[in-house]
């Protein structure tokens, strides 16, 4: 049932997961009720050792045991069953991205070439973090022009590279958001307020991105919330 506010219920939001996790995860039905069986049971089982012993509410703590256990194996399938369907497509990282919580700024191909390499920009705790989409070694001649045009409007800011991928030094698509948020805090809110300030001054000059060709893919924000606990 959709809210009055247009936007899709919980409970909404939750089957288009599910139904989009299946695509890829045919299986995702059994291991969630294996998953709640399991954790139901095993649950049941230890407080029952534990006296005194009343059943009514044994059985329902194990029922919740259960029902976490089954959110969040299901918030894991369904991260690595999304990603798994994007990887490879254009604007995979970009999808991936949108799962980062509030305190990021996110901006989509703030670089590109005629190959449709692209380089995203992420602006958080750790400064400003430029990720590279496309073939490496075209990749890395425009993170090190990007890298070069941001130090001149922000010198005293942190600006990290990284190219996606499954090559060597290279960071892989399912790890990119774990990637950059262990990269630490070394800006303040306060202090990335006035990096975007200036930032803009650059943004500004930009030619804008022509569409790719075949599908891109779509955001993995709706999921975001029913998976906070992956």
């Amino acid at each position: 049932m959709a809210r009055k506010n247009g936007k899709p219920g919980r409970a909404s939001q939750v089957r288009q997961v599910y139904t989009l996790t299946k695509q890829g995860d045919p299986r995702i039905g059994w291991i969630l009720l294996g998953t709640f069986l399991a954790g139901t049971l095993i649950a049941f089982f230890l407080l029952s050792l534990i006296p005194p012993s009343w059943f009514v509410l044994d059985l329902v703590t194990a029922l919740l045991v259960g029902v976490v256990a089954l959110l969040f194996v299901f918030g894991r399938r369904a991260t690595k069953s999304q990603i798994a369907q994007v990887k490879g497509k254009p604007g995979a990282a970009l999808a991936v991205l949108t799962v980062l919580r509030r305190g990021w700024r996110i901006d989509q191909m703030v670089a590109f070439n005629r190959n449709q390499d692209v380089v995203h920009r992420v602006v958080g705790p750790p400064g400003i973090v430029l990720i590279g989409e496309g073939q490496p070694s075209r990749v890395q001649q425009l993170l090190r022009t990007e890298k070069a045009r941001h130090q001149r409007v922000a010198a005293d800011t942190p600006v990290h590279e990284l190219i996606v991928g499954d090559g060597e030094g290279q960071v892989p698509l399912e790890k990119l958001t774990r990637h950059i948020t262990k990269l630490g805090r070394q800006m303040q809110p306060a202090e990335m307020t006035e990096v975007l300030s200036r930032l803009k001054a650059i943004d500004a000059s930009r030619q804008q991105m022509p569409l790719p060709k075949g599908p891109v893919p779509t955001s993995m924000k709706g999921m975001r919330g029913n998976l906070r606990g992956r």
